[in-house]
């Protein structure tokens, strides 16, 4: 009797068990240098003051052992490491850099204590994760092809499998994170905690997910049909929903003429949104796409929306590039608009390449191929320009706000001295020292007082610092021109009102400034102050103690700037209410009159 041997349905990768020894080493390794990372960081050996280093050395012991799991098997030894000893020094260069230029400035991170060790940003991580993943897929697709420049077929290949690796080894992580958790909850049903008290031990939990996500880039290597399965399915599916989003892009583009943009304007996300929809198609027109050589197998509808939806994108990015440079030049470079600036790069990239693939491929659509390989360049190119000192985002912005406000095009009141303090990072700082140095110039003054309390700010929210006596004497001009503050009124203690956001601006924040007016409003010989702020004006009155409190307020229509006008020429009058009030046993009552019977066109509107 003779025994046959079955083969596996899912054909495997040939790699050694000592690629995959040496690939769970890594793991172990990487999860042994993360832990002695962390933990000195806890025990203060890492701190606010050297960061940097600490920035740089846990971006490399993040990535770079993912990269070189990825690469075992695939590179040889010479070739891996030549491609991840320059990509290990340009992340801790970028890492240090990322510290390093919000030294002086408020950490993200508000909960960290001020000298904790401080982790790179956010932004950084989610670009140099996407970075380095585009940039290994080059480095294996040119060494798999033996040249520097690879086929497409072969770039595609490598990317969308790196991909569905990388996602499924996430996955794989947090599945077994939740069964050790669950096993940890059943164990302490019977009064056994050790394993709760395990998973709280740092030295347990950071190698068991380093050695976790290995194992899951193994497997999913070894079995590439599994990859390839899962990648078929996903992008069919992702291919069936162009048609819908070209029809829905496609109408919003065609109503445009007919309804104008200033709808779109009014969003004031239109830079957004647009991109948005770009990306959408991108991702969608690639499903189809896929590696360039499925065209017979593409249905003709999809066929038809990819190559229209590579036409749309081009007027998608240049109704972008003309919204963003709208608000640039209404307001300036925020780091917010550099970002979206660097996205519509890559957007015109697209466009352009696309727009062109769709009207001189020979094959359908076969140059988009092309115009990806390129714009990936583009992009890491783009990257480590925007996360090193030659594009920073804080800097060219705090640049640019800075000359909105000394060519005058914003007021040294609406300046927004936030910003610089909470988006501009070291540079932002330095330029509010600056500001609150300011001697001379317009509104100098001013702007050195709204400097320097905003340096003494915290955190973005912290509530404003009351006005001193002499805050609020400078803050609060008198009118009539002449007149002065009453004493009571300003040796009162206002500090407890400050969280108070209904009081006027200037009596809760030593930087605001206002005007008060000298009325009687009650008839009784005394003074009240009526201090206009935003669309009303609170009425100020010192009762028979000496306290000053608000009477009330009212409701300004008209033209702010012709309202404030009459106010300091001294047009104004108390004049007897229409409508008597109603006294109803010990009771008092105004009557609310409601319709004045004027038509809401002969209203003026608001400040």
């Amino acid at each position: 009797m003779t025994t046959q041997t079955l083969e596996s349905p899912i054909p495997r990768t040939t790699v050694s068990r000592s690629v995959a020894g040496a690939r769970l080493a890594v793991g172990l390794l990487q999860g042994l240098l993360l832990y002695l990372i962390y933990q000195a960081g806890v025990n203060k050996i890492w701190t606010a003051d050297n960061s940097g280093m600490f920035a740089a050395l846990l971006l490399m012991c993040t990535l770079i052992p993912v990269l070189l799991i990825s690469g075992l098997g695939h590179l040889p030894g010479k070739t891996l490491w030549r491609w991840l000893l320059p990509l290990a020094a340009v992340l801790a260069l970028l890492g240090y850099y990322d510290i390093w230029r919000g030294i002086g400035a408020p950490f993200w991170d508000t909960l960290s204590t001020p000298d904790a060790a401080r982790y790179p940003s956010p932004e950084l991580w989610l670009h140099a994760v996407a970075g380095v993943l585009i940039a290994q897929t080059l480095v294996m697709a040119a060494h798999a092809a033996g040249q520097r420049v690879a086929a497409y077929r072969d770039y595609f290949e490598t990317a969308s499998k790196l991909l569905i690796q990388f996602a499924f080894a996430v996955v794989f992580v947090a599945l077994i994170w939740l069964v050790l958790n669950l096993g940890a909850e059943l164990f302490k049903l019977i009064k056994l905690e050790f394993l709760k008290k395990l998973l709280d031990k740092s030295w347990f939990v950071i190698p068991v997910i380093t050695f976790a996500f290995a194992y899951a880039l193994h497997i999913t290597d070894v079995r590439p049909a599994i990859v390839r399965g899962i990648r078929s399915l996903v992008l069919v599916l992702l291919s069936w929903i162009l048609p819908i989003a070209v029809l829905l892009i496609g109408g919003f583009l065609l109503a445009l003429p007919f309804t104008g943009l200033a709808p779109l304007w009014a969003t004031k996300s239109a830079t957004a949104l647009l991109l948005a929809a770009s990306a959408v198609l991108l991702v969608l027109i690639n499903a189809a796409f896929q590696d360039g050589q499925v065209a017979d197998e593409v249905a003709l509808p999809i066929r038809f929306s990819a190559r229209l939806a590579a036409v749309l994108l081009l007027p998608l990015a240049l109704i972008a590039a003309y919204a963003l440079s709208l608000r640039v030049g209404q307001y300036g470079w925020t780091v917010d608009r550099l970002v979206a600036g660097f996205y519509l790069v890559l957007a015109a990239c697209f466009a352009a390449g696309y727009f062109w693939a769709a009207l001189r491929s020979p094959q359908w659509l076969s140059r988009v191929a092309g115009v990806n390989v390129f714009t990936a360049f583009v992009l890491l190119v783009l990257l480590l320009a925007i996360f090193s000192p030659l594009l920073d985002p804080a800097r060219i912005s705090v640049n640019s706000q800075l000359a909105q406000l000394n060519k005058g095009k914003i007021s040294a009141e609406k300046f927004d001295y936030d910003y610089l303090r909470f988006d501009g990072k070291r540079f932002g700082t330095e330029a509010l020292k600056n500001l609150a140095a300011r001697k001379t110039g317009k509104e100098a003054a001013l702007i050195a007082r709204k400097a320097q309390a905003v340096l003494d700010k915290e955190s973005r929210w912290q509530a404003p610092v009351a006005p001193s006596k002499a805050n609020m004497a400078a803050n609060i001009s008198v009118w009539p021109r002449g007149s002065t503050l009453p004493a009571s009124f300003v040796n009162q203690d206002w500090g407890k009102i400050n969280q108070d956001w209904s009081m006027p601006a200037c009596l809760r924040d030593r930087t605001s400034t206002c005007d008060a007016f000298l009325l009687d409003v009650d008839a009784d010989g005394q003074n009240e102050l009526l201090i206009p702020a935003a669309n009303n004006a609170a009425i100020f009155s010192q009762n028979s103690q000496g306290f000053w409190h608000r009477l009330g307020s009212i409701a300004l229509r008209g033209s702010c700037e012709k309202g404030m006008q009459a106010l300091k020429g001294g047009r104004l009058k108390l004049v007897p209410t229409e409508i008597r009030d109603i006294s109803i046993g010990d009771v008092r009552y105004r009557i609310d009159s409601g319709d004045t019977g004027k038509s809401n066109a002969e209203e003026i509107s608001s400040c």
